[in-house]
C-alpha cells in the first residue's frame, strides 16, 4: 500500500485564503480520484450493471450519484448556474435507504453507459474545481458560508467511498480482480486471536455536539449539545474477534431464538443466515470473503456482523458469563473514547489506528493497534451501539441537505463508533455520527460491555402526522400576523380571574397537545390535561419527560421544515413535575378527576357528542367558588355534533338562539357569569402560505351552587 492518503479533512477557519483554496483543492482531487479508482476493482462493465444485492442500486448508480450530488448542491450553494447534464443529475441523485431487509426494488432504470458516466464525472471534476480556484472565498467556512456545499460533496463521496466498497465485496468474485492499490492485511490465518477480557472504564462525564465555530466539517447532527454522567463499567478488551464469534456459531447461536429478538429473528429467517456474512464454508474449512478475493480465514480479525447478530451474541454472551453483557451505549463508546486519550489524529503520519487507508484495505489483528489498555478504539472496524440516532439539543438540519439526518430519527437506524479501516474524512473523527438500519452490512462489528443499568434510548422521532404537527406548532411554535399564542392568553385569563383564590387544582380539558396545561402550572400546584385523543396526550406526555417536542411542519406541497420546541425555551420547563396527562371523555370522566379550582375548556364544546351533557355536570368537578373557563368558536359541525345537541346557532321560537344563550340556560343553575365574553383570535398554520384565522369567544363562569 501506498504511503498515507491526503483524505484528512482540512481546518476550516486557520490560514489565508490563497492557502485554503489549495488545500480544499487538494483534497477533493485526492478525494475524487480515490473513489474512481474503488471502481477499478470491478472487472468489466457487468460489474457496474449488475445488482450486489437487491436493496441497493447497481454500482453504476454510486459512480454517477456522487458526481451528481456535488452540481446540485453547488446550484443550491449558487456557486454555479448552470446543469451539466440534467438527465444524470435527475436518475442518480436520490439513493435507496430500504425500510426493511425485505423490502425488495425490483425497479428498472436505463442506466447510461459506463464510458459516459466517466465522462460526465470528468466534467464534474473540471467544474468542481474551477469553482474552489475562482468563487469568491472568505474565512471561515461555516454552514452559512456557501463553500459549505464543497466539504459537503467531498465528505459524501467518502461515505460512499466506504458503502460503495461494501457493495464491490458482496458481489460474485468474477465480477472483481484484485488492484495494487487495494491489497488487504498480511494473512495471520495460522495465528489464534487473544484471549478477550473485561476491562475497567471509570465513571465520567461526556459532553457531547459541535459547536458552530468548530473548525472542522460536521454533519447536521453532530451539532447542538449533549451532556451524560456515565457510570463506571467493564468493556472487552478487544473488538470481538473471528475466534472469539466461532464459539457462538458452533453452539448454534443463530439456530437458538432465545438469544434473538423479534427483529433479529426475522432477519436471521429471511436472510437464512448460519454465520455472519463474509464467511464461507464448505470441505476446505472457513474462509473470509474480502473486497475482491476469499482467504483463509483469519481468526484474529474482527468478526463483521450486523447490529442484530452483534446483539444476539451478547445475550449468548451474557448466558456464558452470568453477567448483564450488552453493547455499548453512545455516551459510553465515548467515555472510553475519553479515558483511553484517542485523538483524532490529523497529522499527515500514518495513523495509528487502522483507519483513513493509511495501511491496507481491509481490517486487521484485533490487537494490532493499543490504545491505553484496549485495542482498536478507533479504527479497523465500526462498531455497533445500543443507541438509535436521535438529534442533540439545538438540532437544526442543514438547509441545503435538509433529509441527510431526520430520516434515520426513527428509533431503526442505530449508531456506530470509531470508523473502519476505509473511513476517511469526518468519518474517522471521533465527533462523528453515523447510523445504518439493524440489518446493514457495514465494515462493521463491535465490542461488549457490562454495566448493571440498561442503555437508553433518546427520544428521536420527528412528528409527520398533518394534524398532530399542525397542533404542535398551534400550541408550541411560532406566533403569525401578531396574534398571541392562544393557550398561553386562554390561561393568563383563567389565571386573572382566579384572583387571591386557592389555586391547588386546575383541570384543562380538552387539552390537546397541552400547551395551556404547562402554562397554568404557573398558577396552580398541580393540572390535569385531559384529551379524548391519544395522540394529543402522546404529545404532552412526551413534553413532560423530555422537555421538548420534534415535529416537521409542512412548508409546500411535499417540503416540510424540522422544528423542535423546548419547555424551557418557552419558560415552562420548570413545571413539569406539575403537570400530568390522561386520555378521557369529557361527557363521560372517571369520578376521581374532581375537586378542581379551575376548570379550562378550550375549542371543546363544539367538538363534544354531547355538550349539553357535559355543562350539565361539570359543576360536580368543580370546587364551590371554582372558576370554568369556556372558549369556542361555535363551530357547530354534524359530524362532531348531533344536530339535535347543538347549544345554539339556530333559529327558536322563530328568534336567534345563540351558543351564548344556550349556555346561560344550562350553567344559570350552578353558575354566575362574571363578565361579558371576549373574543380572542388564534391562527393555526397549515403551510407557509395558508393559515386560519378565527375568534373564540371567552366567557368566564364562577360556581355558585
Amino acid at each position: 500500500m501506498p504511503g498515507p492518503t491526503t483524505l484528512r479533512t482540512p481546518s476550516l477557519l486557520t490560514g489565508d485564503v490563497a492557502s485554503k483554496r489549495e488545500e480544499i483543492l487538494v483534497y477533493f482531487l485526492a478525494t475524487f480520484s480515490r473513489y474512481e479508482q474503488l471502481f477499478e476493482l470491478l472487472a468489466d462493465d457487468r460489474g457496474f450493471l449488475q445488482k450486489s444485492i437487491n436493496l441497493r442500486h447497481p454500482l453504476i448508480f454510486y459512480l454517477g450519484h456522487t458526481a451528481t450530488f456535488f452540481i446540485n448542491k453547488l446550484l443550491l450553494a449558487r456557486l454555479i448556474d448552470e446543469r451539466i447534464n440534467p438527465r444524470f443529475e435527475s436518475i442518480f441523485a436520490v439513493g435507496v435507504d430500504e425500510m426493511s431487509w425485505d423490502d425488495l426494488n425490483e425497479d428498472n432504470y436505463d442506466w447510461p453507459s459506463v464510458a459516459a458516466v466517466r465522462d460526465y464525472r470528468r466534467q464534474v471534476r473540471e467544474v468542481v474545481s474551477e469553482v474552489i480556484r475562482t468563487a469568491p472565498l472568505s474565512l471561515p467556512i461555516d454552514a452559512q458560508n456557501p463553500w459549505w456545499a464543497i466539504l459537503m460533496g467531498i465528505e459524501h463521496e467518502l461515505i460512499h467511498l466506504e458503502t460503495s466498497s461494501v457493495l464491490i465485496r458482496q458481489h460474485p468474485l468474477e465480477l472483481v480482480r484484485p488492484h495494487a492499490q487495494w491489497r488487504p492485511w498480511p494473512s495471520t490465518a495460522h495465528r489464534h486471536a487473544p484471549l478477550n477480557q473485561l476491562l475497567p472504564v471509570p465513571a465520567g462525564v461526556v459532553q457531547l455536539g459541535k459547536a458552530a465555530s468548530d473548525d472542522l466539517y460536521g454533519w447536521d447532527n453532530e451539532y447542538g449539545q449533549h451532556r451524560a454522567e456515565v457510570a463506571a463499567f467493564t468493556a472487552s478488551q478487544f473488538l470481538v474477534s473471528n475466534q472469539e464469534f466461532l464459539q457462538f456459531v458452533t453452539d448454534n447461536g443463530y439456530s437458538e431464538p432465545r438469544w434473538w429478538d423479534a427483529e433479529g429473528l426475522a432477519w436471521r429467517e429471511f436472510a437464512e443466515a448460519h454465520w455472519p456474512n463474509f464467511w464461507r464454508h464448505d470441505d476446505s474449512g472457513w474462509r473470509l470473503r474480502l473486497l475482491t478475493e476469499e482467504i483463509a480465514m483469519p481468526w484474529d480479525w474482527p468478526v463483521e456482523v450486523n447490529y442484530l447478530e452483534a446483539k444476539a451474541f451478547c445475550n449468548w454472551k451474557a448466558a456464558q458469563l452470568n453477567q448483564p453483557v450488552r453493547l455499548p451505549s453512545e455516551d459510553q463508546w465515548q467515555r472510553l473514547y475519553q479515558h483511553t486519550g484517542v485523538s483524532d489524529e490529523r497529522t499527515p503520519e500514518r495513523a495509528t489506528a487502522n483507519i483513513q487507508l493509511d495501511h491496507h484495505a481491509s481490517p486487521c489483528p484485533v490487537d494490532q493497534f493499543k490504545h491505553g489498555e484496549f485495542y482498536d478504539v478507533r479504527g479497523n472496524l465500526w462498531q455497533w451501539s445500543e443507541t438509535p440516532i436521535y438529534p442533540f439539543d439545538g438540532f437544526s438540519v442543514q438547509p441545503i441537505y435538509d433529509d441527510f439526518s431526520t430520516p434515520t430519527f426513527d428509533q431503526r437506524h442505530n449508531l456506530f463508533k470509531g470508523g473502519s479501516w476505509i473511513s476517511c474524512g469526518n468519518q474517522s473523527l471521533g465527533s462523528a455520527r453515523y447510523a445504518f438500519r439493524r440489518h446493514f452490512f457495514q465494515h462493521a462489528g463491535f465490542r461488549y460491555i457490562v454495566a448493571e443499568s440498561p442503555a437508553m434510548t433518546p427520544a428521536s422521532n420527528y412528528e409527520h402526522d398533518k394534524l398532530l404537527s399542525e397542533y404542535a406548532e398551534f400550541h408550541y411554535g411560532d406566533c403569525y400576523f401578531g396574534v398571541p399564542n392562544f393557550s398561553r392568553a386562554l390561561a393568563q385569563l383563567a389565571i386573572q380571574a382566579m384572583a387571591e383564590q386557592p389555586a391547588l387544582k386546575a383541570l384543562d380539558l380538552g387539552c390537546a397537545t397541552g400547551r395551556a396545561s404547562f402554562e397554568l402550572a404557573k398558577h396552580f400546584a398541580q393540572v390535569t390535561g385531559i384529551d379524548f385523543s391519544a395522540r394529543f396526550i402522546g404529545q404532552g406526555v412526551q413534553l413532560a419527560e423530555t422537555g421538548q417536542l420534534r415535529y416537521t411542519r409542512c412548508e409546500e406541497g411535499e417540503l416540510v421544515s424540522y422544528q423542535t420546541r423546548r419547555l424551557d425555551e418557552l419558560g415552562l420547563d420548570g413545571l413539569r413535575d406539575k403537570v400530568e396527562f390522561f386520555q378521557g371523555d369529557a361527557c363521560n370522566l372517571k369520578p376521581q378527576f374532581s375537586g378542581y379550582d379551575l376548570i379550562l375548556a378550550a375549542n371543546l364544546i363544539d367538538r363534544l357528542y354531547d355538550p349539553a351533557q357535559f355543562l350539565a355536570a361539570v359543576h360536580e368537578r368543580l370546587n364551590l367558588g371554582g372558576i370554568l373557563l369556556l372558549a369556542s368558536p361555535y363551530t357547530w359541525l354534524a359530524e362532531h355534533t348531533p344536530r339535535a345537541a347543538w347549544l345554539g346557532g339556530f333559529k327558536k321560537d322563530g328568534e336567534n338562539f345563540t351558543t351564548l344563550d344556550g349556555l346561560k340556560a344550562i350553567l344559570n343553575q350552578h353558575f354566575q357569569l362574571l363578565e361579558p365574553p371576549v373574543e380572542i383570535p388564534f391562527v393555526i398554520r397549515e403551510t407557509r402560505h395558508k393559515f386560519q384565522h378565527s375568534l373564540s369567544e371567552v366567557s368566564l363562569w364562577r360556581r355558585i351552587s
